[in-house]
């Protein structure tokens, strides 16, 4: 059993084989599941281990087939084709039972150093950095323990519950109990929240439950912070997509998409 300093400093300890999430995981639907950020990004951390050196992955997309409940998981990885200059792997998450709750599959790309010819770039729009940014939390997070707490936010533009809005975030805890957080880490666990950055529909009355994830990279982020630049697009047939801009302090480095599922809450 994790002891209460244990559960408050990071969002995953090791035990064993298995995983115990801790109540930093905790999302803004229920007390008892967690935000998909933390083990998207453990699951990215498991392809990591698995896919070699020299390999950095450009597109990780992440399939959430039930709520993750904040308590013991179990992990497995593989690659599952292997090439010279291409590598696909796979992690799936299960819950004590051996239930299968989240899939994800990574594509990497070997590194190859290039003397390339200046190219125009699309520098994407003009933000203010972290620390020139204004700090945020999320209010519609219940309990005073979880995510929102977890990660540490400051909103560059954009008016919160009414359209695009940009966020920086950044995590005030490990990812796993002893670990620094890798760079892609970091992009996964902030990436899920795009539909929440940019929502444009009350909490208390509609739900839009993202049931996948994917993430492409051109480069990794350098620090801590990442912003995701996001809006959300729902349509009247209760389907909807978010789409982020994701940067670190120097630049854009890729993008992340959410199909959304909408629906209204009973009254």
């Amino acid at each position: 059993m994790m002891s209460d300093e244990q559960a408050q400093d990071s969002f995953f300890v090791a035990d064993g084989q298995d995983w115990l999430a801790t109540v930093m995981t905790r999302g803004p639907w229920s007390t008892g599941h967690q935000h998909a950020g933390p083990p998207s990004a453990l699951l990215a951390r498991a392809m990591e281990q698995e896919v070699g050196d020299g390999f950095r992955f450009v597109r990780v997309t992440v399939e959430i087939y039930k709520p993750v409940p904040i308590a013991r998981l179990a992990l497995k990885a593989e690659v599952t084709r292997s090439g010279r200059t291409v590598r696909y792997v796979g992690a799936s998450l299960y819950d004590a039972s051996g239930k299968l709750l989240m899939q994800a599959v990574g594509l990497a790309i070997r590194e190859n150093p290039l003397e390339l010819p200046a190219v125009s770039v699309p520098p994407g729009r003009s933000l203010a950095g972290p620390g020139n940014s204004a700090d945020f939390e999320f209010n519609f997070f219940t309990g005073e323990q979880g995510y929102h707490r977890a990660m540490q936010l400051a909103r560059a533009e954009g008016e919160f519950g009414k359209g695009p809005c940009a966020i920086w975030m950044r995590m005030r805890i490990p990812l796993v109990a002893g670990e620094t957080p890798s760079p892609l880490q970091r992009v996964m666990i902030a990436a899920d929240s795009g539909n929440g950055i940019s929502m444009v529909l009350n909490p208390r009355e509609y739900g839009f439950v993202n049931p996948d994830l994917t993430v492409y990279l051109h480069r990794y982020p350098q620090g801590e912070w990442v912003c995701l630049d996001a809006g959300t697009t729902p349509q009247p047939d209760g389907i909807g997509l978010a789409v982020s801009e994701l940067r670190d302090e120097e630049a854009v480095i890729g993008r992340g998409l959410q199909s959304l599922v909408i629906s209204r809450h009973a009254s």
